[in-house]
């Protein structure tokens, strides 16, 4: 599979974006987990969305330049129900707010799950 890696996203809800624009990164508690901050592609968005957040409708969505991260980006696979190819990125460390280029409500269909991103 091939991805746009200039452009990732990351999914959240509106009041820890609000906080990480307060203190200029985003930390969500996946990085004292397990060591990084999942990120998606654009074309991958709905498959993490859908295992994590069906039905939420307090989520946002961010757009963040890759090119401007300065922790590594490793690409690794996600859940065994992933096509075997696909490789989901995971950014080394918090996610610096001045990497994010645009921020949009993300919510549910009426059934509640959420469709692949378009444009």
């Amino acid at each position: 599979m091939t991805y746009d890696t200039h452009t990732l996203v990351h999914i959240c809800t509106l009041p820890e974006w609000r906080n990480a624009r307060q203190t200029g990164e985003h930390r969500p508690p996946s990085l004292a987990e397990v060591g990084f901050v999942h990120l998606s592609t654009p074309q991958q968005a709905h498959l993490p969305a859908n295992r994590l957040f069906a039905g939420r409708r307090d989520l946002v969505l961010l757009r963040i330049d890759a090119n401007l991260l300065v922790d590594p980006v490793k690409w690794e696979p996600g859940v065994p129900t992933d096509p075997e190819s696909m490789l989901f990125p995971h950014l080394c460390g918090p996610l610096p707010v001045s990497t994010v280029t645009s921020v949009d409500e993300y919510t549910p269909g009426p059934d509640g799950t959420f469709a692949p991103l378009t444009g």
